[in-house]
């Protein structure tokens, strides 16, 4: 049986939970991350499937393009502002903000992605692997 992965915003008006086992763990450190984050990265889980993850509550969401000229949605809770998670137009994977979890312990980041963009400030895990861009495949 799968763990489940449960978390959401920081008023608990949006609540997601999924027994998908994450297909990728990373932190990413684009652009986009750094001023969605407020830091020097985002850190994410991503599920390879939007149905597999259930969200309850309603989210705000907007739509931006990102480095690879393919668009994404970033969804928000409307009352608090927390960033949930990120939906992408060209795939069905949704990726899931690794400090909404409830438990945050279940983190577990096996990349960094766009570090050609990262800020001398942001020290990530040096242990493990950098990609310039985000890797293919």
């Amino acid at each position: 049986m799968n763990k489940s992965y449960s978390g959401g915003c920081a008023c608990g008006g949006l609540r997601y939970e999924t027994r998908s086992e994450p297909i990728f763990q990373n932190h990413c450190q684009c652009h986009d991350c750094q001023q969605r984050s407020g830091t020097g990265h985002g850190s994410y889980l991503t599920f390879p499937d939007r149905s597999g993850v259930t969200i309850t509550g309603e989210a705000k969401t907007w739509r931006m393009t990102a480095d690879s000229g393919n668009d994404k949605f970033q969804a928000f809770c409307p009352t608090c502002g927390t960033p949930v998670y990120l939906t992408f137009a060209a795939m069905p994977f949704v990726a899931i903000n690794a400090a909404s979890l409830d438990d945050a312990s279940q983190f577990k980041p096996q990349a960094v992605t766009y570090a050609v963009r990262a800020q001398a400030w942001d020290r990530v895990d040096p242990a493990l692997q950098a990609f310039e861009r985000m890797p293919q495949g």
